[in-house]
């Protein structure tokens, strides 16, 4: 604090000797000093509350901001933000002595600057989020006061430092009084909210508060489609990055928006039910999205891709798939539809199932394809993954919606989508875990459902190739000629261990692309069907 007078005796003595006695010094630097310590602790500030010292330092402010003192402003504004953190009686004592005032005017002077001070805006904004938390009257005396014009100003400072007090307060006053929501996502609050996400697109945060505020706005209420629709108007960023009609169509802040939610929903998936207002829009605007999106260029990368078309796509369909995960979350109320449900009876299941359809078959398979003698490989005209990860996240909405759900896994079958889904059960480098997640879409359509296991029994086997694995064990597979169903047989000579589980080649046949090897050799990282087996074992319609 060197370096600045300050001519002590010029402050009257109902200011400076409070803060005296209170610290036991002789100067004011000293007794700043010494109550900014004893303040972080809450001992600390309930004996300075029971001096009655905050009115005193609102006071100091005062004094300080109009002599421009700004070395003993900041140490003064550290005192009084820490005098407000979870102590009552001094967060009422706050209120009564307009200290919303004092600390407002200290905040306008600082973010109207040429060059704002952040270090004044951060302690100030601190000071009333701690402020914030003592409950609703206090809640909605800060939101009195600074909405709507303070807050915008406040959001169109492009600072890390700034922002995430603002939502610290934002968040607490919103989450203490719902209606203070809906103002906030309508004009003229709406502005406020998309001013925060630049800031945050552009500069990042360091704390929850950000993503804690989109989480109460968007996920548990449904002011997703307003502040969405809000990011696509003049006020964001001109900069696109790219200059593809995507990225002409969608902005950066509204790609940003969606993988923030996609990433608060995957953390949350198990505590929220996403509002059908939310999920719909999020549907639409993946349709949208997939009508825009090149499908000619291979993906290079996973999301975030650069393309703000693609991203967009990316993440609203992640947050589908999230959202048909969860089954059952929350209690329904009387006659509300399930979100789910209200998703399949929007051509959810018809969009991807298109979408897989027209996409090249995964690399093992066209290796396999171009490999095959006699087999002509022709796939100009198919959709290549936008990013990587594209299929995967395709087939995973497939398997959550047809968890349990019995009419889905009906109109798989009936759309032909069984032969597809089995496709998928392969490891591909450019969609990790499409095996797994392929795996577990055919569980969920064969779970419970007789006419989709017969689909899979009925498939007939065109051939088997050498097993090592199985050899091992001493078996073999063979196809029967008449039936072209599988069965594992004892190798002449050889001690057979039983088996619990065991994979069996195919080779299926698929109108479109034509024969499908889903495997040249026995390998974990290959797609499996499993049968339950000890000696000997046959597919049928029981055990597949």
């Amino acid at each position: 604090m060197a370096g600045e007078s300050l001519p002590e005796f010029n402050y009257p003595k109902d200011v400076l000797q409070p803060l005296l006695s209170a610290s036991n010094s002789s100067s004011l630097q000293q007794a700043l000093e010494i109550l900014i310590k004893d303040s972080r602790a809450a001992v600390g500030r309930a004996e300075l509350a029971s001096k009655n010292i905050l009115p005193t330092v609102l006071k100091l402010v005062e004094s300080l901001h109009r002599a421009s003192s700004q070395e003993y402003l900041m140490q003064a504004m550290k005192l009084l933000r820490n005098l407000c953190a979870g102590e009552v009686a001094n967060q009422n004592s706050f209120v009564e002595h307009n200290g919303i005032e004092t600390v407002l005017t200290v905040l306008r002077s600082a973010a109207l600057l040429s060059d704002p001070d952040f270090g004044i805006i951060r302690l100030s904004l601190q000071a009333l989020a701690n402020v914030s938390l003592a409950g609703a009257e206090h809640q909605q005396a800060i939101w009195h006061k600074l909405f709507p014009n303070e807050f915008f100003i406040l959001a169109s400072i492009r600072s890390l430092e700034t922002s995430d007090p603002l939502c610290m307060i934002l968040y607490t006053c919103c989450d203490g009084k719902p209606g203070l929501a809906i103002e906030l996502c309508r004009d003229p609050g709406l502005p406020i909210v998309a001013g925060i996400i630049q800031t945050v697109a552009s500069v990042g945060s360091r704390e929850d508060w950000f993503n804690l505020l989109l989480s109460r706005l968007c996920l548990e209420d449904i002011h997703f489609p307003a502040l969405f629709f809000k990011l696509c108007e003049g006020n964001a960023s001109e900069d696109r990055g790219n200059t593809a009609l995507g990225d002409k169509v969608f902005s950066s802040e509204q790609a940003f928006l969606l993988r923030i939610i996609s990433e608060i929903l995957n953390e949350r998936i198990n505590e929220v039910r996403v509002p059908n207002e939310t999920a719909l829009c999020v549907l639409g605007i993946f349709k949208r999205s997939v009508s825009i999106v090149d499908f000619g260029a291979r993906a290079k990368s996973g999301l975030p891709t650069g393309s703000t078309s693609v991203d967009v796509m990316g993440y609203s369909l992640i947050i589908l798939r999230d959202i048909c995960a969860q089954d059952g979350l929350g209690d329904l109320k009387k006659d509300s539809v399930d979100v789910v449900d209200l998703l399949l009876s929007n051509d959810l299941t018809d969009v991807i199932l298109l979408l897989l359809h027209d996409l090249e078959p995964p690399a093992i398979i066209r290796k396999t394809l171009k490999d095959s003698e006699n087999q002509e490989l022709n796939l100009g005209s198919a959709k290549l993954c936008p990013y990587k990860g594209f299929r995967r996240d395709l087939v995973a909405i497939i398997g959550n919606c047809a968890y349990r759900r019995k009419n889905v896994q009906d109109e798989i079958r009936q759309k032909s989508g069984i032969l597809l889904l089995l496709q998928q059960c392969v490891s591909d480098d450019d969609n990790p875990y499409l095996r797994e997640w392929g795996i577990w879409s055919l569980r969920n359509l064969l779970e419970g459902n007789a006419e989709n296991q017969q689909i899979v029994a009925d498939l007939q086997l065109q051939g088997s190739v050498d097993m090592p694995e199985l050899a091992r064990l001493g078996l073999k597979v063979e196809v029967d000629q008449n039936t072209h169903r599988a069965k594992l047989v004892n190798i002449p000579g050889s001690y057979t261990k039983p088996v619990e589980s065991l994979c069996c080649h195919l080779i299926i046949y698929d109108r479109r692309v034509g024969p499908l090897k889903f495997m040249e050799k026995m390998s974990i990282r290959e797609p499996q069907l499993y049968i339950q087996a000890h000696h000997t074992a046959t597919f049928t319609k029981s055990n597949c």
